[in-house]
């Protein structure tokens, strides 16, 4: 994948990354899991993660499915390091390359379950990869797609409000970089116009009555460790500014009086 294809190639690889993708995954999983039980999967499965980063779902997918054999893919070889160093457990059962998403070595209907998180936000001109997804898909398998929109982040009003540095400068830093921070709410269209059966969209509520609030504001910290530099740069404002928004955010999500949210639209459908 070029750079062009991969903007966020830095945050996604720095070690800020690798701590928020533990805290999503235990905020996020417990809520997600059940909803793989909708597509009636079992037995002696191909499973691919796509954008499997340090292998966090990768792992809970091998023992969601014990008889499966699980492919991770990513772009960046420094988590797939991670990834292989805390999947020993599994043998040979889970495995990890190096790949592209706009272009999988894998021939057609390779894979019962394409699993996705996290990364349509990430890349431009998302319904390519999708389109390999799809091919790579066996007809009756299931894409789950977890989609983030930065629409969907809500945190009480301060001296700053911070819907401004979701609105004013996260989205313009998408705009600028050609990615898409609503993908979350046109996923399902994204979805539907690649031909998909049963597609339905889900929500985990990523909040502190749900999940441990460290992991709550911890997710908030790592964003903030990751991409007040980027986010000033590419969008020309100040440095100091976006951090005080950022630390805004995480000083309310760290703090037991006040309530935050997230919620993470999980898109799934069925290849006919």
């Amino acid at each position: 994948m070029k750079d062009e294809r991969n903007p966020q190639a830095h945050q996604m690889g720095d070690e800020s990354m690798a701590r928020n993708l533990a805290h999503q995954a235990r905020a996020i999983w417990p809520q997600e899991a059940p909803l793989l039980d909708r597509y009636g999967l079992e037995g002696a499965l191909r499973i691919l993660d796509l954008g499997c980063g340090t292998g966090e779902i990768t792992r809970r997918l091998a023992a969601r499915y014990p008889q499966a054999t699980i492919l991770g893919v990513d772009i960046l070889d420094g988590n797939l390091e991670i990834a292989r160093r805390e999947s020993k457990s599994y043998g040979t059962r889970v495995k990890y390359e190096v790949g592209d998403a706009f272009a999988l070595r894998f021939d057609a209907a390779a894979f019962d379950l394409v699993v996705c998180r996290h990364v349509s936000q990430s890349i431009p001109d998302f319904p390519l990869a999708l389109a390999e997804m799809t091919r790579v898909l066996k007809p009756g398998g299931w894409l789950h797609l977890l989609s983030e929109d930065y629409g969907m982040l809500h945190f009480p009003v301060g001296e700053l409000d911070p819907d401004d540095l979701w609105h004013d400068v996260v989205f313009d830093f998408f705009r600028r970089t050609r990615c898409d921070g609503r993908v979350g709410r046109h996923s399902f269209g994204l979805l539907r116009a690649a031909g998909y059966m049963a597609v339905r969209v889900d929500y985990v509520v990523v909040d502190p009555l749900r999940c441990e609030r460290d992991d709550f504001a911890g997710i908030m910290r790592a964003w903030r460790d990751g991409y007040v530099e980027v986010l000033a740069d590419t969008t020309g404002r100040e440095r100091a500014e976006v951090q005080r928004r950022f630390d805004a955010i995480v000083a309310s999500s760290e703090d037991p009086a006040q309530y935050g949210v997230w919620h993470v639209p999980v898109i799934s459908g069925s290849k006919p």
